[in-house]
């Protein structure tokens, strides 16, 4: 079983790769809007959605909340919309050299959203399950801290105590 501590080293540095991923493909679809005017911004979008996406899980692997975890998975399902449309209007024109580097990146962004998202939802189960046994180990503490007590007044009385304090009468 793996760990919390190998989900997040992976996350990091398959967040790395989307972050590289989509900093090629930017400047890859802006080399070849500089060919030619009539291309598409399509790879420029698409891997503006892979920088974003590889930005977030950065941040969801050194910050494990829900909300981080939450957006981060948004993130990789947008980018993978981005990748998919990507494919299927690289698909239709002639390939060429920049193109089917395009379409490289575009797969390997994809392979790598997906991979996130998977081991997003492995590293909140196991969020999940640390949360539930620190609840559960607190839980069990405080029921022997709050035991009760019998303790003698002033005037030789027994009164419950909790926590070596009397409850007001």
């Amino acid at each position: 079983m793996c760990t919390s501590r190998k989900i997040i080293w992976t996350l990091a540095v398959l967040s790395a790769l989307q972050v590289g991923v989509g900093v090629s493909s930017i400047a890859l679809g802006t080399l070849e809007l500089l060919r030619s005017p009539a291309g598409d911004m399509l790879p420029v979008w698409s891997g503006v959605c892979f920088l974003l996406c590889g930005l977030c899980g950065m941040l969801c692997a050194r910050k494990r909340s829900g909300l981080v975890m939450i957006v981060f998975t948004a993130c990789c399902i947008c980018a993978l919309i981005g990748g998919i449309l990507n494919v299927q209007f690289l698909r239709t024109r002639a390939l060429h050299p920049p193109r089917l580097a395009s379409l490289a990146l575009t797969c390997l962004g994809m392979c790598c959203c997906t991979l996130s998202t998977w081991l997003t939802c492995r590293l909140a189960s196991t969020e999940q399950r640390r949360m539930f046994l620190e609840r559960d180990l607190s839980l069990h503490h405080s029921v022997e801290m709050t035991e009760k007590q019998e303790a003698p007044d002033k005037f030789g009385m027994p009164h419950a105590t909790y926590n070596g304090r009397t409850p007001p009468p």
